[in-house]
C-alpha cells in the first residue's frame, strides 16, 4: 500500500460546516425508498411524491422539439430569454392582475432554486426568517444553509392551519428579515385568503421586512380563485413571487421555475445563477413559453381532477380508527393528524415518531408517505393525491388495514 492510499485511509473528508446544517429532502429520500422497493419487485403505492400524474400537455412536447430540431441547444442569457420572462409576466397578469416587467423576472431550475437565491441573496448569518408550521421541507433547511435562524410560526390543525396578520406581527423582531408563506400550502392545503393576504403585507411593509409568496399551487385553489399578493398596488417593492411550471402543467422534470420582484433583489439572484447553474436548459425553456403562452384547458380539468381525488381521499381517511384529517383548501395534499398512534412505548402507543411510522407502513404495506417530522409537526402525514383514483383506493385500504391492526 503506498503513503497516499494509507494517507486515504486513515484520514476524515471534511465537509462545509454550512452543508453539514442541511439534511438531504425528506420528499426526495422517501421517493428513493420506494423506487429501490420498486427495483425488488414491490408493488409501492406511492403517495409521497408531489408530482402531477398527469402527462405535459402534447402543444408543449411538440414545442421542445421543435426547439431540438432548430437547434436552440446553446446557452442563453443567465435568467433565461427575453421570450420566455416576456411569457412569464404575461401570464402571471393575465391570470393573478399583476404588472411586472421582464428586469424583474428570473427564470430558474425549477421553483426551488428560485427559493434558494433569493435566500442566499438576502439573508446574513443571524437574520431572522418567519416560516409558518407545517412548511414545505426545503425552506427550513435553506435558511439553515444562509446561517438564518428559522422563527417557527406555529397554526393549529382546528383553524385549518390558518396564518393572520396579527400572528406574523407577534412574531416579528428588529431581526426579521423575511416571512415566507406559501399559499395554497405544501403540506397542508391551507389557503390564505386575500383579505388576510393583504393585512399580513401591510404589517411586513411597515415593518421594512420582504414577503416572499411561494405560488407554486397557486393555480389550484379549490373556492374562490387563484390570487396573487403581487397584485396588490404597491407591493412590488415589498414581495418577491416565486413560481413554477412543475404543478400548474405537469413539468415537474423539465425544471422550469421563476421569481418576480425588486430589480435590485433579482440582479443579485442573477449573479448567484450565473455562477452556479446559468441559465435553464433553453430546450425547456422553449416549451415553457408555450405552456404559458399555449391554450389553458389542461390547468382547469387537472383541478376539477384534484377536486374529486380530494373528497375521496378525506372521506376514506376520516373513516380509519383514529385517524382525522382537515380538509385542504388547495394543492394536492392532504395532511391527515394520528396522534393516538404516537407516542412513548410505555403509553402502548404503535409508533415513537410519525418517520418511524413512515417507514414501517413501506416496508409492511408497500406504502409511500411523507412523515410530518419532515415538516415541523410530529403528528401528521402528508399524502399526496395526484395519482389515479385506482391507486388511491389501493393505498387507502392498505392504510387502514395498517392502522387498524395497531389500533391505539
Amino acid at each position: 500500500m503506498t503513503k497516499l492510499a494509507s494517507a486515504a485511509n486513515t484520514a476524515e473528508l471534511a465537509l462545509s460546516e454550512r452543508v453539514s446544517r442541511i439534511s438531504i429532502s425528506s420528499t426526495a429520500a422517501v421517493v428513493a425508498e420506494a423506487e429501490k422497493l420498486r427495483a425488488e419487485g414491490v408493488d409501492v403505492v406511492d403517495f409521497g411524491a408531489g408530482e402531477p400524474d398527469f402527462p405535459t400537455p402534447e402543444n408543449v412536447k411538440e414545442a421542445a422539439i421543435r426547439a431540438i430540431r432548430e437547434d436552440f441547444s446553446k446557452y442563453t442569457a443567465t435568467p433565461g430569454t427575453m421570450e420566455l420572462r416576456r411569457a412569464i409576466v404575461e401570464r402571471h397578469a393575465a391570470d393573478l392582475g399583476t404588472s411586472y416587467s421582464p428586469s424583474e423576472v428570473i427564470a430558474s431550475a425549477g421553483g426551488k432554486q428560485a427559493i434558494f437565491n433569493l435566500i442566499c441573496s438576502l439573508i446574513n448569518p443571524g437574520d431572522e426568517v418567519i416560516l409558518p408550521v407545517p412548511y414545505w421541507v426545503t425552506f427550513f433547511d435553506v435558511i439553515n444553509y444562509a446561517a438564518g435562524r428559522p422563527v417557527m410560526l406555529n397554526t393549529r390543525e382546528e383553524d385549518c392551519f390558518a396564518i393572520t396578520a396579527e400572528m406574523v406581527e407577534r412574531a416579528l423582531t428588529p431581526k426579521t428579515r423575511l416571512v415566507i408563506l406559501n399559499s395554497p400550502s405544501n403540506p397542508s392545503g391551507a389557503v390564505v385568503s386575500p383579505q388576510e393576504f393583504e393585512k399580513i403585507l401591510e404589517v411586513t411593509a411597515s415593518h421594512g421586512v420582504l414577503l416572499l409568496s411561494d405560488e407554486c399551487y397557486s393555480h389550484f385553489v379549490y373556492e374562490g380563485s387563484p390570487f396573487s399578493i403581487g397584485s396588490i398596488p404597491g407591493a412590488k417593492e415589498h414581495v418577491v413571487l416565486i413560481g413554477s411550471l412543475s404543478k400548474t402543467y405537469a413539468m415537474t422534470g423539465w425544471r422550469v421555475g421563476y421569481a418576480m420582484g425588486p430589480a435590485r433583489l433579482i440582479s443579485a439572484m442573477i449573479k448567484l445563477q450565473s455562477h452556479s447553474t446559468s441559465n435553464p436548459s433553453s430546450i425547456a425553456q422553449k416549451a415553457a413559453v408555450e405552456a404559458l403562452r399555449g391554450p389553458q384547458d389542461s390547468v382547469q380539468q387537472m383541478l376539477q381532477e384534484y377536486r374529486r381525488r380530494r373528497a375521496f381521499v378525506v372521506e376514506k381517511l376520516r373513516e380509519i380508527p383514529g385517524v382525522s384529517c382537515s380538509m385542504p383548501c388547495g394543492a394536492f395534499y392532504a395532511y391527515p393528524n394520528v396522534a393516538p398512534f404516537i407516542g412513548p412505548p410505555e403509553k402502548r402507543k404503535a409508533f415513537p415518531s410519525t418517520d418511524e411510522m413512515a417507514k414501517k407502513l413501506l416496508r409492511e404495506a408497500a406504502v409511500a408517505v411523507v412523515p410530518g417530522e419532515a415538516f415541523g409537526t410530529e403528528h401528521h402525514f402528508r399524502l399526496s393525491y395526484a395519482t389515479s383514483l385506482e391507486k388511491l383506493a389501493e393505498g387507502l385500504t392498505r392504510l387502514k388495514r395498517f392502522f387498524s391492526e395497531r389500533e391505539s
